[in-house]
């Protein structure tokens, strides 16, 4: 369930890195107060938390295991 989490934080991050790449958007500071706003910057938080989180996806073995 974290890593569900983790990974829709990384979506959000991802999305909204994009619009401020290709139009200089910043979606999460326009609908929270700007990036220096108290929620702003606890959502830029939780996307890097998130982020490192999902590093050890990475090392996790996935396989799912065949009952005989």
């Amino acid at each position: 369930m974290l890593d569900r989490i983790a990974l829709a934080l990384l979506v959000i991050g991802g999305i909204n890195w994009g619009l401020i790449g290709i139009f200089r958007f910043d979606l999460v500071a326009f609908l929270f107060g700007g990036s220096a706003a108290v929620i702003s910057r606890v959502i830029y938080t939780l996307v890097a938390v998130s982020a490192v989180w999902c590093i050890s996806l990475f090392f996790k073995d996935n396989r799912v295991l065949a009952v005989e």
